[in-house]
């Protein structure tokens, strides 16, 4: 594995079909800071999730994961929570991009099914391969373009375009 290798291995948290961004930042909430609005994530379906979730950890969803509003506190939710990585057959356009910007990799897989709650995943972003280390298998993911594992790299957009602008003024 190369050096896009996310953190350590971390346990999946597994998750069905078209989770919303309300379950993920619920909108009753949504004055509340950010790490208290964290606080309340998925709680509507596993209301031990922010409380047992530790950083490096795997969200694995099914399809369409992150439908409904635009509201990016969904992605940043998850990040400030530890997560480092959404798995899914498939994302809602605009979470995928909240997660990118949140420095949340979004990780497209075809078949996680077989990934079952606690299992030891690892992700290679580069090569687009996600381990279960649990099960020795191996899956093939759909790997992301270098322009967003920089994003994702700097921890985010702001602080990817933050670096960028402190490069460009050195020259």
């Amino acid at each position: 594995m190369s050096e896009t290798i996310l953190k350590n291995a971390g346990r999946a948290f597994v998750f069905g079909d078209n989770i919303d961004t309300d379950v993920l930042a619920p909108g009753r909430l949504m004055k509340l800071a950010p790490m208290e609005l964290a606080k309340h994530c998925l709680e509507a379906i596993d209301p031990s999730f922010a409380s047992t979730v530790e950083a490096g950890d795997f969200v694995v969803g099914g399809a369409n994961f992150g439908l409904g509003s635009s509201r990016e506190q969904a992605a940043i939710s998850l990040r400030l929570l530890g997560v480092q990585a959404v798995i899914a057959p498939s994302f809602a356009r605009i979470f995928f991009r909240n997660a990118i910007n949140a420095g949340l990799a979004p990780i497209t897989l075809t078949a996680p099914a077989d990934i079952q709650p606690g299992d030891r995943l690892a992700v290679d972003l580069a090569e687009g391969v996600v381990e279960n280390l649990t099960q020795g298998r191996r899956y093939a993911a759909q790997p992301l373009p270098q322009h967003l594992l920089d994003i994702i790299q700097e921890g985010g957009l702001m602080q990817y375009l933050k670096r960028r602008g402190q490069h460009e003024a050195a020259q």
